[in-house]
């Protein structure tokens, strides 16, 4: 560093090695390279000269050749450094650890294996699994191991474990998940709040990198193809993505072209998507996002989900906050998506699930409990009748021994004031024979209500989400 006086004045004229110094902060070099440029431009419109040139780059004094060379090495290394945080963090490891940084690129470029039974922890969880999960296990194996299988959708043993902070253990959130669907079908994922179902939809849409296990759309592996897998699939999110300053019409403009509609057959694909989701008529469309309700941006996100024809779709919680018009109007709506589509759709409404879905799994602590059609699963869980009785709190005794008297093994599930609820197993009872003992009953009790119905399958979600183990470790 030189000092120099000038007048009253102190000049500091940096030397060379201490300006490349500072010009590694990016910051200073990008300042003065556009310093520069601006006085070379200044300098030609004050002298009739065209600005700085490429032979420019020679001069000393400008500098501008060590500010490119500068800027592209750290272009570089900011590049390979980015790509190792990035990696590093999607399998949850230590930023410190080097050796983590070719455990990455070894899992990404590795060849997927035909099949995940061939691990031991793999073997180990078969055993533990229910028949109906298990048998979706071998259909996958078999196949992976087909090259002509045709399936919109296969899961292959998909794991993702979320890195516990602050001294909290790992959260495993989806347990080697197992699952083929075929086209035209619509599954649906039902489980308590918490137990991995969007976290399973977060991986298979790329917004997450599974930790083990890989998944396949139309033969397209997540880990490596989700570029080609976008162009097939549409995605409505548990929460709506939407621009508050944008209109409707605007949003489904702005994602079919995404899916490469163009002209005409644009027009009418959006056009179409408004007047299935009821948002065409009165100008509905044209008005801004922000203005929208609640049910108005659910029935948006679906329509976006649909529109340019996606082979794969994924719903999560369509329903969610619509009226029952408009609730029956989206069910028909994926009733005729289904038809050329596979979709996967997650919901709490058990009346939904019924009429949606082809096939429902329920997913409690990270993997699947069962796998079936609702009749299936009703048949499998429901072995009993639920009979309901109201009287009178001082009647409830005489009501419980009419009942035990019916079944011996009738179990009590609900008790309040007056409002009690029993499970009668259906091979100890007829219905004939509780309308008869009801009617005798009536002669002597004040019975207010009472009703027999079947197992809803909300009984059986209840049942299996009560019965499934919790398990604390993630090994």
């Amino acid at each position: 560093m030189l000092y120099g006086h000038m007048s009253n004045k102190v000049r500091i004229v940096y030397s060379g090695g201490w300006i490349l110094v500072m010009e590694i902060v990016p910051g200073f070099s990008l300042y003065r390279g556009l310093y520069e440029l601006g006085q070379y431009a200044f300098s030609g419109n004050a002298m009739g000269a065209t600005g700085m040139m490429w032979e420019n780059l020679k001069d000393p004094i400008n500098g501008m050749r060590d500010i490119l060379i500068v800027m592209t090495v750290e272009w570089a290394l900011m590049l390979v450094l980015a790509f190792y945080l990035d990696q590093v963090s999607s399998i949850g490891g230590s930023v410190g650890n080097p050796l983590l940084f070719f455990r990455c690129l070894q899992k990404k470029y590795a060849p997927p294996l035909q099949s995940s039974f061939v691990q031991q922890n793999h073997k180990v969880a078969v055993d533990m699994e229910k028949a109906d999960v298990a048998q979706e296990r071998h259909v996958v194996e078999q196949l992976l191991m087909d090259s002509n299988a045709n399936q919109a959708i296969i899961c292959d043993n998909l794991r993702k474990v979320y890195p516990g902070k602050d001294g909290n253990p790992d959260k495993l959130a989806v347990r080697g998940l197992s699952l083929a669907l075929p086209k035209g079908q619509c599954f649906g994922m039902l489980g308590p709040n918490g137990a991995g179902k969007t976290s399973f939809i977060s991986m298979m849409v790329g917004l997450t990198k599974p930790t083990s296990g890989t998944a396949y759309a139309h033969g397209m592996d997540i880990r490596m193809d989700m570029d080609d897998i976008y162009t097939n699939m549409g995605v409505c999110p548990q929460h709506d993505l939407l621009w508050e300053t944008l209109t409707g019409k605007e949003h489904l403009f702005f994602y079919a072209r995404l899916k490469n509609l163009k002209g005409a057959a644009l027009v009418k694909a959006v056009n179409d998507s408004l007047k299935s989701v009821t948002l065409f008529h009165g100008g509905v469309g044209d008005k801004q996002v922000g203005k929208y309700s609640g049910g108005m941006k659910r029935r948006l996100s679906v329509a976006i989900s649909l529109i340019g024809d996606p082979k794969v779709v994924y719903m999560d919680e369509p329903s969610t906050g619509l009226d029952p018009a408009s609730r029956n109007n989206l069910w028909n709506i994926v009733k005729e998506a289904k038809r050329n589509r596979a979709i996967i759709l997650t919901t709490h409404s058990m009346e939904e699930a019924e009429v949606l879905c082809d096939r429902l799994g329920i997913f409690v602590d990270g993997e699947f409990q069962c796998l079936g059609n609702p009749k299936e699963l009703k048949a499998r869980y429901g072995g009993a009748y639920i009979f309901t009785v109201t009287t009178p709190p001082e009647q409830e005794s005489e009501i419980e021994q009419l009942v035990h008297r019916l079944s011996p093994s009738a179990n009590k599930i609900y008790n309040l004031s007056g409002t009690q609820k029993f499970e009668l197993p259906k091979q100890e009872v007829r219905i004939a024979d509780v309308f008869h003992a009801v009617e005798r009953a009536k002669s002597r009790l004040s019975i207010h209500a009472w009703g027999l119905v079947d197992t809803t399958l909300e009984d059986v979600f209840i049942k299996v989400a009560k019965g499934a183990p919790v398990f604390n470790d993630v090994a």
